[in-house]
């Protein structure tokens, strides 16, 4: 009898914004039959640290984020973060 524990990213998908989203299979197998299957769901944002993530997802957000793609969205989070806390003159 033969028990198994296997983690895959199983997922992976690009938003408009350039966040990259992804999902995570925990996988416990006894001989050959699936006993149980978990998921976590994680996300980075443009221009994040990516040490420590899995290397397919890191290699599509190396892919993703183009300058111009982190520039866009540090821009907007400057911009949504005005509206929220609009200056006072």
């Amino acid at each position: 009898m033969a028990i198994t524990k296997t983690t895959l990213v199983d997922q992976i998908t690009v938003t408009e914004n350039g966040a990259v989203l992804y999902r995570e299979a925990t996988r416990i197998i006894e001989d050959g039959k699936e006993l149980t299957k978990t998921y976590h769901r994680s996300s980075l944002t443009p221009g994040q640290d990516l040490i420590g993530q899995p290397a397919n997802v890191v290699a599509i957000a190396q892919a993703t984020w183009t300058p111009e793609v982190v520039a866009a969205y540090e821009a907007a989070q400057a911009e949504a973060a005005a509206k929220m806390n609009p200056s006072q003159e």
